[in-house]
């Protein structure tokens, strides 16, 4: 199989790093490692994302094959969204990156504050 070149333009690896750099889809993927959950639940972890960008955010990653959707016959119906392989082969970079996130966004700030 033959790999990609992030740094070629015309490199679909570009389209993988814009999904799996997106805030909202990086959340996603680190609320659903503990197993499934509904829209809702996701949601309400997913502090400050719309129902209009979460949804747009699912679609896109149930089309890259980073997580399943399943509605289930039920009235009202029920729908859950379960990470796939590839979509948990992504938590161990994504977690330490947002780690990263956690442990160094106040010297971030603090030189942002610095350059205002």
């Amino acid at each position: 199989m033959d790999t990609g070149d992030a740094f070629d333009p015309n490199c679909p690896t570009r389209l993988v790093l814009d999904r799996i750099g997106d805030k909202w889809s990086v959340l996603v993927l680190l609320s659903l490692i503990d197993g499934p959950m509904r829209f809702t639940a996701l949601r309400g972890r997913i502090n400050g994302v719309t129902p209009k960008v979460l949804t747009q955010t699912l679609r896109a990653m149930e089309l890259d094959g980073l997580l399943t959707r399943e509605v289930f016959a039920e009235v009202p119906p029920r729908v859950e969204y379960t990470l796939t392989d590839l979509g948990r082969s992504l938590h161990a970079p994504i977690s330490v990156v947002a780690r990263w996130a956690e442990e160094n966004v106040h010297e971030i700030l603090r030189h942002r504050e610095k350059i205002s």
